[in-house]
């Protein structure tokens, strides 16, 4: 296959989320609330809270977390109006970075994404400066351990992906946007569990940073992007983090 595992990044980004549980379990709450409020708390009805709860329980979220959530929201009981914002911009030497938010404070959470982007050596750009350098593509990631190489591809092309790569005893799994539910239904019925599986911004090329403190900028200002209360994605075209 063609070979677009992106597995390094993914796994430098689960790292630091590993660290920082609570956080992270607020932020995937926040995004089965807006399901709910969107489509409703019944997931067979509701295609974004399933797939809300997918990505959920692949952050190791736990069911009683996510039931709650989805209850909490059901029943009216959270009343912040949230809604989607996507920031785009440039880090130190040109890499591109697109942040995907939620915020009930749009003017706070622009300042906070342009203070980061000044503070770290980027530029805050306008929307489409960057995303046309980015595919978005439904990501699902499966334990080699666990599986057999052969068996995962042939279940993945037969359910609709599009691609299929294994790096450092990682499966990797690639879907059209529109097909990601259906594709990730397929699978966890054939009985796997996932390590991540959630639509991304997959980079088309990556740029390289050689010099330290260039590469040390931009690790702080994905930190801090990623640490923002409002920010609920980060994705970046960056080919070297794990040197750091």
């Amino acid at each position: 296959m063609s070979g677009h595992s992106k597995w390094a990044n993914i796994k430098h980004k689960k790292e630091k989320t590993d660290a920082q549980r609570a956080k992270i379990f607020t932020k995937l709450g926040r995004e089965l609330a807006v399901a709910v409020k969107e489509g409703g708390p019944d997931p067979e009805s509701n295609s974004k809270l399933k797939d809300a709860i997918a990505k959920a329980k692949s952050n190791n979220m736990p069911n009683d977390n996510i039931n709650r959530c989805i209850q909490k929201a059901a029943g009216g009981n959270d009343d912040a109006n949230y809604e989607d914002i996507t920031y785009e911009g440039y880090g130190p030497n040109g890499v591109a970075v697109i942040v995907e938010a939620m915020t009930e404070n749009k003017n706070r959470t622009a300042g906070d994404v342009r203070h980061y982007f000044d503070k770290f050596g980027g530029n805050l750009g306008t929307n489409g400066c960057v995303s046309w350098m980015f595919d978005k593509k439904g990501v699902i990631l499966i334990d080699g351990a666990d599986a057999d190489e052969d068996a995962v591809m042939m279940d993945a092309l037969d359910a609709g992906a599009e691609d299929f790569s294994a790096e450092d005893g990682i499966f990797e799994i690639l879907t059209d946007p529109d097909a990601f539910s259906e594709v990730r239904e397929a699978l966890e019925q054939k009985g796997y569990s996932f390590l991540d599986a959630s639509v991304q911004m997959i980079p088309q090329n990556t740029v390289a940073i050689d010099d330290e403190k260039q590469r040390l900028m931009m690790n702080k200002l994905l930190e801090n992007l990623e640490d923002s209360d409002d920010v609920q994605e980060v994705y970046h075209n960056w080919a070297n983090p794990d040197e750091e």
